[in-house]
């Protein structure tokens, strides 16, 4: 073992001044390009794409650039033109012998941006943009149009490669900067993804109004050539209509517009809705830059918004306005914001998170009054926006409670229901849980089940119309309750179907009117709460028979009217005695006789509620129509349909 106090060192563990490392020019991004753009991947890659992006947004933003253009060409070589004012190309005064373009190429910490003469605001101070994507670049060119010249300089892994050039008389202006990325540091396998850099011009082209960004690809084939051309006249406003694509709201009206904040010079504009079904979503962004992690601007917004609802609730004295919390009333809605401000700093040289200090408090302040105005000017909406975002506060002190209440029982227990008769089998898989309405249904279905993977769970009556319920009454809803017990699973955003403790749910309602309002009740209710179950195609509907058919010795069971009349047509002799029993429901059926045609595997017939993705948007409409808390919309549903049967409706 090497003594460590042993005054003999090795001559290779010397550490002296030849020891120390310098790099000079851009060697530090060679050599740790992740200290820069995050690594060498995908996402470090497309990093290099939006530096040079944002160097001419900035000139848009600043009102200089009107067009910006973005091709990627079919070698991983990325092109991007702007016909802003053009990097300065005479000699820099603090290096009298390079132009002023070598140095921002070749020079870290170069650039317009560390002052405010040449930008009011930008995408960054970090002096990352130019000089590091020409550092790893295999090749880059850049070609100015200024002072009424086109000058060109080509660069290879940050090096000079020609001087700067004057090309030709030019009446144009702007940059040109082309790119190849260097294979040495991302690889071969890395290239640029046509649908990012897509997607990176139709945002940027929502984010400034004034801004046209035509993006083209240049494939290997002609067939997959792309050219759009994007410009929205109404901004991110324009953004959020087309991410909505005619999906339903929760209330009818997009809260958007802008305001300056602390000066003239520095600005917020937004756009949010509460849609029925698009998963929840905060876009933010910073001076066209993307921030995916938000920050300062966020909090800002969130603060704002849900200090302007308490205050809503309080004038209009609803008392639990004062619970919510930025969750309860955003955690469903879409929207985006961007600001534009004054020297904006970012955690990490990556800019996905906004730590301007002062950026909170003054978008709170600029953005409290603005909602408070939009909610007194929209008083309907406003209080049922309040309505659910207060349900969503109740959900929400719910699940702490629970969550609380767990935490106190080291072993956590499934106290089932006493009308829940279980099955023997403790495997979730193969068993099955019949849903009847009614003791004497459960008692007949008690007595014609497999004991062995048929559970049987009564319900009392009609359970409650979630649609249409609070959250309070939905909690103090015994049957429910004992529904969501018995399943295990949990309801919306705590449902997990994991914990579900059987493998068939089954419906089990009497083959008539009374029968099928209870179905549609319940299937209300795994709609709205338990959404997740269906799509898994684990919500079954049985179908008992309505009818007994005898003549002698044969026996037919028939579903509806038009089936008996079809049964008898069919399979009976006119002139002999036929009888017909109706059965008046599940628990006056034999049990014998229900085993036989409706919970026997080997005989009975099941109907699997599917429900695929595409549909629930329009599903959730046909529910709130029928089921909602609007009589009005279920009044002219209910019109319609008659008016489709031919039966006459009196108001």
């Amino acid at each position: 073992m090497l003594d460590l106090f042993d005054k003999k060192q090795k001559k290779e563990d010397s550490y002296e001044a030849k020891d120390i490392e310098l790099l000079e020019g851009l060697e530090p991004v060679r050599q740790r390009p992740g200290m820069y753009i995050g690594g060498t991947d995908k996402k470090a890659l497309h990093h290099l794409a939006s530096e040079i992006i944002d160097n001419s947004m900035d000139e848009a933003v600043a009102g200089h650039a009107s067009t910006i253009n973005i091709k990627l060409k079919s070698n991983n070589t990325l092109c991007i033109t702007d016909n802003g004012r053009g990097i300065p190309v005479d000699n820099h005064p603090k290096r009298p012998n390079l132009s002023t373009l070598e140095v921002i190429c070749t020079t870290l910490h170069s650039g317009g941006k560390f002052n405010s003469k040449a930008y009011n605001t930008s995408g960054g101070l970090h002096g990352v943009g130019l000089s590091v994507v020409n550092a790893l670049s295999e090749e880059l060119i850049v070609e100015v149009n200024r002072d009424k010249n086109l000058w060109r300089q080509e660069f290879s892994k940050g090096m000079p490669k020609t001087k700067i050039k004057k090309i030709k008389e030019s009446s144009k202006k702007g940059t040109y900067i082309e790119f190849i990325p260097d294979k040495e540091i991302f690889g071969n396998d890395v290239n640029f993804d046509a649908k990012i850099l897509k997607q990176m011009a139709e945002s940027k082209a929502y984010l400034f109004k004034g801004i046209t960004i035509n993006w083209e690809l240049d494939a290997d084939d002609s067939i997959n050539n792309e050219k759009i051309t994007y410009n929205f006249p109404n901004g991110i406003k324009d953004f959020l209509i087309n991410k909505l694509n005619d999906g339903p709201l929760l209330i009818n009206e997009i809260f958007s517009g802008k305001t300056f904040l602390d000066s003239e010079e520095e600005m917020i504009e937004w756009s949010i809705c509460w849609p029925i079904q698009l998963e929840s979503n905060l876009l933010s962004f910073c001076n066209t830059i993307p921030t995916h992690e938000g920050g300062s601007h966020e909090n800002g917004f969130k603060v704002a918004l849900t200090k302007a609802m308490r205050s809503f609730g309080e004038i209009n004295n609803i008392k639990k306005a004062s619970k919510i919390s930025s969750e309860d009333l955003l955690g469903r809605a879409f929207g985006i914001i961007s600001i534009f401000i004054k020297n904006p700093q970012f955690q990490g040289q990556t800019k996905e998170k906004l730590s301007s200090p002062k950026t909170q408090k003054s978008i709170e302040n600029s953005l409290n009054d603005h909602f408070e105005v939009w909610l007194n000017n929209n008083i309907e909406i406003a209080k049922y926006l309040l309505n659910e975002t207060i349900n969503r506060s109740d959900e929400r002190i719910r699940r702490k409670k629970e969550k609380d209440l767990k935490k106190n029982n080291l072993i956590k227990k499934i106290y089932l229901p006493g009308k829940l008769a279980d099955c023997s089998q403790k495997v979730t898989e193969g068993s099955e849980l019949f849903i009847v309405e009614g003791d004497s249904a459960g008692g007949s279905a008690k007595q014609a089940r497999n004991r062995q993977f048929q559970a049987i769970l009564a319900l009392r009556g009609k359970i409650l119309n979630v649609a249409s319920s609070t959250v309070d009454k939905m909690e103090q809803n015994k049957e429910l309750s004992d529904l969501k017990k018995t399943l295990n699973c949990g309801t919306r955003d705590k449902f997990n179907i994991d914990n579900l403790r059987y493998d068939k749910i089954i419906i089990m309602t009497d083959a008539d009117v009374d029968g099928a309002h209870i179905t549609s009740l319940l299937l209300t209710f795994f709609f709205q709460e338990m959404l997740g179950l269906v799509e898994a195609g684990k919500l079954y509907l049985a179908q008992p028979p309505l009818y007994r058919i005898t003549q002698k010795d044969i026996t037919f069971y028939a579903m509806t009217d038009d089936h008996k009349d079809k049964i008898i047509k069919d399979n009976f002799r006119v002139n002999s005695k036929i009888d017909v029993s109706r059965f008046k429901g599940l628990g006056e059926m034999p049990a014998k006789q229900l085993k036989e045609t409706t919970m026997d595997i080997n005989n009975r017939t099941l109907l699997r509620v599917n429900l695929s993705r595409n549909i629930i948007p329009e599903t959730a409409i046909f529910v709130d129509n029928v089921m909602g808390k609007n009589p009005e919309k279920r009044l002219q549903f209910i019109k319609e349909k008659s008016q489709a049967n031919e039966i006459n409706f009196v108001d």
